[in-house]
């Protein structure tokens, strides 16, 4: 028998939703990573509610993982909340980025009830087509030179780290988050360049495919616009932007931006330790004969991990 320790808790009444949606896409969550804002994600999770959730590609940090683990409690209820969602009756489809590429072996099967799939195309109530893909196909960086994106994502995470002590400055001082990251993307010219050149040959592939339009993440640059005649949008990233692009029920598109929505928390210093590991994930479904997750008393660190290898 396992110990009252190790046993599931009982789950917790979620708080009532106070957003109704018909589709949110949300990507670049980079769980497993400081830079990762889980509050403001739970928080989002929490108060909306949705038909069908698409986790576009880099969910999960696995880059970051292999360097040095890091998974607080916060990150932790992040999955738990979208499997819940799964749970409840929500569709959720996961599209596998390259921070996520482990998961790209996992094609076509079903976790949780969340379905793995390389790419997707998602149908708007007013019947436009949309491509639903990360984005990191399109990225020469990731694609021919791997070893410069590592050397980015090193670079990157300095620019967080600076970024975190001064908005937990903001913080105290009760202001939303802001993203140095975000400002210099936006003010360098070649990054500029970069994201509109990212932009112009997604749409266009989606031309290609005889779509009217993508949803993809990857630049971590929220947006929506008409390129030559495509919908090209993009639903930001939750370390940077704090954001996720959504469908009413009337098919309208937009981007919501929940770093205007309220000033969040530090999170507490014990919840920052780069070594906390969780050993239970409690309230998760049973995994399948399929499933990566193979042995339910293993710690999450080591499920994680194994993915990996």
């Amino acid at each position: 028998m396992p110990s009252a320790d190790t046993q599931a808790a009982p789950e917790a009444p979620d708080d009532p939703a106070s957003l109704r949606y018909r589709t949110v896409w949300i990507s670049d969550l980079h769980l497993g990573t400081p830079g990762c804002q889980a509050v403001a994600l739970l928080d989002f999770l929490k108060r909306m509610e949705c038909d069908t959730l698409y986790l576009v590609g880099d969910i999960v940090d696995g880059w970051q993982l292999r360097r040095s683990w890091y998974w607080p409690q916060s990150h932790n209820d992040v999955v738990q909340k979208i499997l819940r969602k799964a749970r409840k009756g929500t569709r959720v489809v996961f599209v596998p980025g390259n921070h996520d590429e482990f998961a790209r072996k996992y094609v076509e099967h079903n976790f949780g009830g969340v379905d793995v799939v390389s790419e997707a195309v998602h149908v708007t109530v007013d019947g436009r087509k949309l491509w639903v893909t990360h984005g990191d196909l399109f990225d020469g960086v990731i694609q021919n030179a791997k070893w410069l994106a590592y050397a980015g994502d090193f670079a990157y995470e300095f620019t967080l780290k600076l970024n975190r002590w001064f908005n937990r400055a903001r913080a105290r001082l009760g202001l939303p988050y802001w993203s140095l990251s975000k400002y210099l993307k936006l003010k360098v010219k070649r990054a500029v360049s970069y994201v509109s050149d990212f932009e112009v040959a997604v749409a266009r592939d989606a031309r290609k495919r005889g779509l009217q339009g993508v949803v993809c993440g990857h630049i971590h640059h929220a947006e929506i616009r008409d390129i030559d005649g495509v919908l090209y949008c993009n639903d930001g990233d939750w370390v940077e932007s704090l954001t996720a692009l959504v469908e009413h029920d009337d098919g309208r598109l937009e981007i919501a931006d929940w770093s205007t929505q309220r000033a969040f928390p530090a999170a507490p210093v014990a919840a920052l330790g780069h070594r906390h590991e969780v050993d239970h994930l409690d309230g998760l479904p049973a995994p399948t004969a399929s499933a990566p997750f193979r042995h339910a008393t293993t710690s999450v660190r080591q499920q994680v991990l194994n993915l990996f290898c």
